[in-house]
């Protein structure tokens, strides 16, 4: 459910910037939103408190970001506070930002590996990632878990390529279970 209202309020905001030609200016002012509304957290809890009503909700949102961020984007926070839906506003703005980068021609790939890659292991994987995608740039993501033993596992988006030595030992295993002696 969370990312199907992601996507309906992340999707109007990326249409709303790709009309209106504010595509680098909407993508720099979400994050800046993002870092102050993830600084201030007394400000979700009174945008997510039950005893106050909407409409005073609201008048805060704009009283504080009023003439400090575009029109569009108070826009849009105003109305997932009118839609009770500002518990989501994080997950909305990382996928508009999703949206942004895909239109522009960036992957986003996360990299898992036991033990930590040099420097030519990196370059070489995202080049490896640029020769086999549609993308023109990947924002790399490095991640350590020493429970894969070895290999690696890389994430783009919904696509994950596991080659790490713990799922091959799973597999191995399901195999040797089907066996009948």
């Amino acid at each position: 459910m969370a990312k199907l209202i992601s996507k309906t309020y992340g999707d109007a905001l990326f249409e709303l910037a790709v009309e209106e030609g504010k595509i680098d200016v909407l993508l720099e002012e979400t994050r800046q939103l993002q870092k102050v509304l993830s600084e201030n957290i007394e400000f979700g809890r009174l945008m997510n408190h039950p005893k106050i009503i909407k409409e005073e909700k609201i008048q805060v949102a704009k009283n504080v970001f009023e003439g400090r961020i575009s029109d569009e984007l108070l826009g849009l926070l105003t109305i997932v506070i009118a839609k009770d839906r500002y518990k989501d506003i994080d997950t909305i703005l990382d996928y508009f930002i999703g949206e942004v980068k895909k239109y522009q021609g960036i992957g986003i790939a996360t990299v898992t590996t036991a033990v930590p890659l040099k420097e030519a292991q990196c370059k070489k994987i995202e080049q490896k990632l640029l020769d086999t995608t549609e993308y023109t740039e990947m924002e790399m993501h490095y991640n350590l878990d020493a429970s894969l033993i070895g290999g690696m596992m890389i994430r783009i988006g919904d696509r994950v390529v596991d080659s790490s030595i713990k799922t091959k030992l799973n597999e191995l295993q399901k195999e040797l279970l089907k066996v009948q002696i």
